[in-house]
């Protein structure tokens, strides 16, 4: 068995992985089996090195100089030779004023060279893998591999340029005037291209979602094809599964004007209700370049005002069940929409700052940019669009169309009252929308806002999913109602409150955790410390499996399918897409946590195994 070189402790110079740069770190520990060191750098990162990439600090000790060694005898040759008695006066008085010249270009040159190193030690220095000098996107610091990955690219594309005018300079060898005009490539303008170049091509999105090009390219067709076959088969007498493809209506019955009308109507309301003086400014979390935008949180406002008019509207019997009458081109009219937005959204984002791009759709591939998202916030003045479209028109909406069809179903079947399993389905997603509106502010942390950007995927995801899948339950119930009985309603009832408390304690204790760890009311809560600053909660639901809130909402989705019974599977359509998107997410999540907070991270797995489910996923 090999024996260790280093000790526990012993403060030695460690290669960053993946570059040729030592950084000073500590050895902690060391595996007999892997023969690997845990090492620490300075900012508290904690990286398993090989021997071969650890080197002791003695061995980075700066050499002398080779002029400052050379032989007394050799320097007074030099100088015999450069005062030959032989030459004429003539000869030596244009010696002096070339050797003048000389010094003034060697000079020059020296504070070129100078120059050159001192922006690449700069650059280099800047990009260091510590937490202070970290450039951050949305408060979460940048991969320091990324950073060195520049620093090495730079030093690769200068070095042997500067090392060669180096040795023109140690052996006074001067390339022509005439050269020397044609070719600075050591100014400053140059050097600080050249450092724009390298970060433009680092902030590029590697790793492609969704399938890549190819996926992303059959998404935008797919999704609203599923929008329309759901909504067609919900029509059927026997919504089976079997009754493949359901019969097409025709194409021009699918788009009316007024219909058109009235979802633009719709729109711009909440726009309206967006852009009212009520409600706090709260300031979201930092972009890249260091700056906070800034949030109104009224979305319980415009809830409660679009209640208002929904109300009198219902007072001066305007029947709202020409919702359901006209479901499917309300359906057309809001994917006309989304495409149309999403167009916007793409040519406006091809003008915005480099900074100002999304890190996941920054690939450089149209559909795929497209799909995703390549701008991250985009505003027209303070009217934030993606933050409007992520709360206000769909999920609002969504509830509207669930009172629609609660009055369609007691029209067509000639009820005074609604059925139980309309009433559940209605209070179960009211509620969960009135929880997002009045925990608006929430949403500033998720990864839909700080992370994605806001194209195809969200824009049809908030206008049309939401809105016309979500409430699949509902739009189900009024072609085919299901009785349920009370008992079974009741245990419905639990099974969606333990759902909803699941979820929003959860919530509440990531959301407060995130805005002052050190607050006195969380000291119960353990946490394994970061090399970003963050913890990793280990106690509490966050103990109980790493995504207890996608725990939470897979039970509650699952109450919402009950009330329709078990015929068919379509209405728990929406439970399975809701496991196979927080699979998604969650895979996600985890690539993403692991990248960003290493070592960490993987300690957290081992003390929290289980993803989702406890004790089975």
């Amino acid at each position: 068995m090999p024996s260790r070189r280093f000790a526990d402790g012993e403060v030695v110079m460690g290669r960053w992985p993946g570059s040729v740069l030592y950084y000073e770190v500590q050895v902690t520990s060391y595996d007999d089996v892997s023969h690997l060191y845990t090492v620490k750098y300075k900012d508290g990162t904690e990286l398993a090195l090989k021997e071969s990439d650890i080197r002791s600090q003695s061995s980075f000790k700066p050499r002398k100089s080779q002029s400052s060694s050379s032989s007394p005898s050799r320097r007074s040759t030099s100088r015999s030779r450069s005062r030959s008695p032989g030459r004429p006066a003539k000869g030596r008085r244009r010696s002096s004023s070339q050797s003048r010249e000389h010094k003034d270009d060697k000079k020059k040159n020296i504070q070129e060279t100078n120059l050159a190193l001192l922006v690449l030690d700069f650059f280099c220095l800047f990009f260091k893998p510590s937490e202070n000098n970290t450039r951050r996107y949305n408060g979460e610091p940048e991969s320091t591999e990324k950073n060195d990955t520049s620093c090495i690219i730079l030093e690769q594309k200068l070095k042997p340029d500067l090392e060669i005018k180096r040795v023109l300079e140690q052996y006074s060898l001067r390339p022509r005037k005439e050269e020397k005009k044609k070719e600075e490539i050591y100014s400053e303008k140059k050097i600080f291209e050249t450092i724009k170049t390298i970060e433009k091509a680092s902030s590029k999105t590697k790793e492609l979602e969704f399938g890549g090009r190819i996926g992303t390219f059959l998404m935008i067709f797919f999704l609203p094809a599923t929008v329309f076959y759901l909504l067609l088969m919900c029509k059927q007498d026997d919504p089976s599964l079997l009754n493949f493809p359901p019969p097409l209506p025709a194409l021009e019955s699918l788009w009316e004007a007024r219909v058109f009308g009235v979802f633009l109507l719709w729109f711009f309301l909440q726009a309206l209700f967006y852009l009212l003086p009520v409600g706090k400014v709260v300031e979201g979390l930092p972009l890249s370049s260091g700056r906070k935008l800034q949030y109104r949180i009224n979305g319980f406002y415009a809830f409660v005002l679009t209640a208002a008019a929904i109300g009198t509207l219902v007072f001066f019997q305007v029947e709202l069940h020409y919702l359901y009458d006209h479901f499917m081109q309300f359906a057309v009219s809001a994917a006309a929409f989304s495409v149309v937005l999403s167009i916007y959204l793409y040519i406006r984002s091809l003008k915005v700052p480099e900074e100002e791009l999304a890190p996941g759709g920054n690939s450089g591939y149209f559909v795929y940019d497209f799909f995703t998202g390549h701008e991250l916030n985009p505003r027209i003045g303070n009217f934030d669009l993606k933050y409007f479209c992520e709360l206000r028109p769909g999920l609002i909406g969504w509830v509207v169309i669930n009172l629609a069809m609660l009055l369609a179903e007691m029209k067509i079947h000639n009820q005074s009252t609604p059925s139980l399993s309309m009433i559940l389905v209605n209070s179960f997603q009211l509620l969960y929308v009135v929880d997002a509106l009045w925990n608006e502010e929430a949403i500033l942390t998720t990864m839909d806002i700080t992370h994605d950007g806001f194209g195809f995927m969200l824009a049809f995801g908030d206008l049309v999913w939401v809105p016309f899948v979500y409430s699949l339950q509902a739009f189900y119930l009024v072609v085919h109602p299901t009785a349920i009985s009370w008992p079974a309603a009741a245990a419905i009832t639990v099974l969606n409150c333990i759902g909803y408390y699941i979820f929003r304690s959860a919530n509440s204790q990531k959301n407060s955790f995130r805005r002052n760890p050190a607050d006195p009311k969380l000291a119960y809560l353990k946490f394994i410390p970061t090399a970003t600053g963050k913890g990793l909660l280990v106690t509490g639901w966050w103990g109980f499996v790493r995504h207890p809130n996608y725990l939470g909402d897979i039970i509650m989705a699952l109450a919402w399918s009950l009330p329709c019974g078990f015929n068919h599977i379509l209405p728990y359509f929406y439970v399975i897409y809701f496991i196979c998107l927080l699979v998604h997410r969650e895979a996600r999540d985890e690539h993403h946590c692991k990248q960003k907070y290493g070592l960490a991270w993987e300690r957290y797995c081992q003390r929290v195994p289980y993803r989702i489910f406890p004790y089975i996923y």
